[in-house]
């Protein structure tokens, strides 16, 4: 069984950057790989972005892509996700994900195994 705390969200303008953290219980963390899912209210869950289990490759989704950035340290078992030039329809739950051991960076939540509690973010206008 795997634990993901993530942190780091709040409310911040339109404009303003957040960076997110998850940090994960597993010693076999470095062997998985690890994404960020959002949910709005009323909206399905979307993916954001996900990171191989090396960090060697990374993939975004169109609508965060130069904005946001992740990245991961298997030493201190955590993911940060650096959001920047926010936007009021990036305010959503945000959850961080974590595959099996050996499993691949894809953009279903099916793919995923492990979710953490989500952390609010908030973007006002």
């Amino acid at each position: 069984q795997v634990q993901l705390v993530e942190s780091g969200g709040g409310l911040v303008q339109a404009g303003g950057s957040l960076r997110l953290s998850c940090v994960a219980s597993a010693s076999t963390f470095s062997t998985r790989a690890v994404a960020w899912f959002r949910q709005a209210p009323g909206k399905e869950r979307e993916f954001v972005t996900a990171v191989n289990w090396s960090g060697s490759s990374t993939k975004y989704a169109d609508s965060v892509k130069g904005r946001f950035t992740l990245s991961r340290d298997n030493a201190k078992n955590t993911v940060y996700l650096q959001m920047n030039s926010l936007k009021p329809e990036d305010t959503a739950v945000y959850y961080c994900a974590t595959t099996r051991p050996v499993g691949s960076a894809g953009t279903a939540p099916s793919e995923y195994a492990y979710w953490g509690q989500g952390t609010q973010v908030t973007v006002s206008s």
